[in-house]
């Protein structure tokens, strides 16, 4: 008697482990179908949809101040607008002086689902010095966007 009751049990052990690894087999094939990685996937479902400068952000990181030409002491906001989901993305944002000088850059890591804002900024104490500038905008290290403006005196 104890001998069928381990020969049943190990039948369905061998019958459970079969199964599994046939299981495993059929998920690995219909994954292996699609073209790229799951990580290229999921930045490809999210894109940049614009990038606003302005004066002032609201509480949904939006700009409510759009402007493209500010006074030395005022901070300038970038709203990077951006379309999709993803468990992670990174937008990067690069803020550099006519000269090419780099006055600042930020990464944040977004998890974004569906419509979406990111807040990023740039100020100096002392105030920004006169002249023009551009900030472009990179998802996942590819460029996403580009806009250029102005610091002026009053």
């Amino acid at each position: 008697m104890r001998i069928n009751h381990i020969t049943a049990v190990l039948s369905l052990c061998f019958v459970l482990a079969f199964a599994s690894t046939a299981c495993q087999k059929s998920q690995t094939k219909t994954s292996d179908t699609g073209t790229g990685t799951a990580t290229e996937q999921q930045a490809s479902s999210v894109q940049v949809e614009r990038v606003d400068l302005g004066k002032h952000v609201g509480n949904d990181n939006q700009v409510t101040e759009h402007a493209d030409a500010f006074t030395p002491n005022e901070t300038i906001y970038a709203s990077v607008v951006t379309q999709g989901s993803a468990p992670t993305a990174e937008l990067k944002t690069r803020w550099t002086f006519q000269d090419g000088q780099v006055v600042d850059e930020v990464s944040r890591t977004i998890a974004p689902s569906g419509g979406a804002a990111t807040e990023f900024h740039v100020s100096k104490p002392d105030g920004l010095p006169v002249g023009k500038y551009r900030v472009e905008v990179f998802l996942n290290g590819s460029p996403a966007g580009t806009k250029e403006f102005e610091v002026k005196r009053t």
